[in-house]
């Protein structure tokens, strides 16, 4: 059984004859990590309300954990979790009482707050109020909100945007604990560092359209090209320069390079999915 199923998935907001999704087709398996990737504007956030319900008017089919979505109703979030880009949090109440009053909401918390507080690093601001919060702690605990009901399937979208290195280390290693214990996670990003880390399949989607749904490493292996770049001095400064990894036995600018004795260092590189996801669709992810 499919977690997610779309099928035929199209949109169009109210007053505009743009359409913001064109017949999205893809499912989402039990227990994985299933990355909803592109740039602003894509068409991302469009497809999570969809799947949660905040979007009615859709055309195609719609399907979460066996149900059509127009078929659930309030009952859905007892079921999922959702963490959306911009946190929804009462800015006059503590993160405690916050989290206290949303888990009422769920039929009440099956996780304890302060635990999975502690996982993101704001445990000893449970009792601040939520607007001296910074934006980053403020992300973390709109994350943390979505977890206290324990849910089977739960949406984030950029989860890690707007916090600090170490924050978002911990966040992805939460959402890897997440998959370990089985949830599935509908994970929506413009990061492709982050998506490379934690999910098993990946779907681009650009202008509304889905071009490819793949695991990382095949999109890597099948769009991507190995590298090799070559740091040299030249005229006192220190500059770098990249090759495709195939044929440098008779590429003449390597060759060069290497007969003129300036090379400080030659690394490897594997494509990135970001290069991979210019390479598929000619967009950039700003």
């Amino acid at each position: 059984m499919s977690v997610i199923r779309a099928e035929g998935l199209e949109y169009t907001y109210h007053g505009s004859d743009h359409q913001a999704l064109k017949g999205l087709d893809f499912e989402v398996q039990p227990g994985e990590v299933f990355g909803f990737l592109g740039p602003s504007g894509a068409g991302k956030t469009t497809t999570q309300k969809i799947l949660t319900g905040l979007l009615d008017d859709y055309e195609g089919g719609a399907t979460v954990l066996d149900r059509s979505v127009v078929k659930w109703g309030s009952d859905l979030y007892r079921h999922i979790g959702v963490s959306p880009e911009t946190p929804t949090l009462y800015q006059k109440l503590t993160g405690r009482e916050n989290l206290e009053l949303f888990g009422s909401l769920y039929g009440g918390h099956k996780r304890d707050p302060l635990e999975l507080l502690d996982t993101v690093g704001i445990a000893d601001a449970v009792d601040r109020r939520v607007g001296t919060y910074s934006k980053g702690m403020q992300m973390r605990l709109n994350f943390v909100r979505s977890l206290l009901h324990d849910p089977e399937l739960v949406f984030l979208d950029e989860p890690t945007g707007g916090i600090d290195p170490s924050s978002a280390r911990d966040v992805m290693s939460v959402i890897e604990s997440l998959r370990d214990n089985g949830t599935t996670v509908f994970l929506t990003t413009h990061d492709m560092t982050v998506a490379d880390r934690l999910c098993d399949r990946v779907a681009f989607i650009v202008n509304g359209a889905l071009p490819v749904v793949d695991t990382p490493r095949q999109l890597k292996i099948a769009h991507g090209q190995q590298r090799v770049r070559v740091e040299y001095r030249e005229e006192g400064g220190l500059l770098s320069q990249e090759f495709p990894l195939d044929d440098l036995g008779t590429n003449d600018a390597f060759q060069d390079l290497l007969a003129r004795n300036e090379v400080e260092t030659i690394h490897s590189e594997e494509a990135t999915l970001a290069d991979v996801f210019i390479e598929i669709t000619g967009e950039t992810l700003q």
